[in-house]
């Protein structure tokens, strides 16, 4: 990776991760908790989310990582199953968002872009935001905790199954670690995330 593709990485990094936990913690909100906020979660400043191994597995595979989880109270919510389950989506919903949002900019505006910046400068920017958000929300969504997907598979499910998912709970974080560090990871969601990839551009 050249120094002018990190120096652009950086700020989409922070971008999406920041995107990415505050529509959790605004999605917990909107639902009746106040915990986000009180606990400093419900802003797009990047040092509130910032996660130092999932930012570093984002800057080195530019498709996959996390941030620090927002702490959400589901006793706030009418139904916390649920509630849980819609907090869970809003993280991926926000990338899935920011990624379309980039796109339609390069693809409406990126010729204009050019007479201000380097074209080289401006696609890096661009396809790299969208193929990091593509991965982003791609990557929560595995069923697996402490990601997303963990909990929005629980709230899908039905509650026999409840004592089952809470004892994978404890094995997920290790079982993601090694996904990421042996390449299974990217083999079991590169084809994904480069199909919509293409879809998108």
């Amino acid at each position: 990776m050249q120094i002018f593709e990190i120096i652009l990485l950086i700020p989409l990094l922070l971008l999406s991760l920041s995107f990415h936990e505050y529509a959790h913690g605004k999605m917990a909100d909107l639902l009746g908790d106040p915990t986000p906020e009180m606990t400093g979660r419900l802003t797009l400043n990047p040092l509130a989310h910032l996660d130092l191994m999932g930012t570093l597995v984002l800057l080195i595979t530019r498709r996959f990582g996390w941030a620090k989880p927002v702490k959400v109270n589901p006793r706030h919510f009418s139904n916390p199953r649920k509630g849980m389950m819609y907090v869970g989506m809003a993280g991926p919903a926000a990338n899935i968002a920011l990624a379309i949002i980039l796109a339609v900019i390069f693809k409406v505006f990126g010729m204009t872009l050019v007479n201000f910046f380097d074209m080289r400068i401006i696609s890096t920017f661009f396809l790299t935001g969208v193929i990091l958000n593509i991965g982003l929300a791609t990557f929560n969504l595995l069923p697996l905790p402490p990601l997303d997907g963990s909990k929005i598979l629980k709230g899908l499910l039905p509650r026999r199954f409840d004592k089952t998912l809470n004892e994978i709970e404890a094995y997920g974080p290790f079982i993601l670690l090694f996904l990421v560090f042996t390449g299974l990871l990217q083999g079991i969601l590169g084809p994904i995330v480069n199909f919509f990839y293409a879809l998108l551009l």
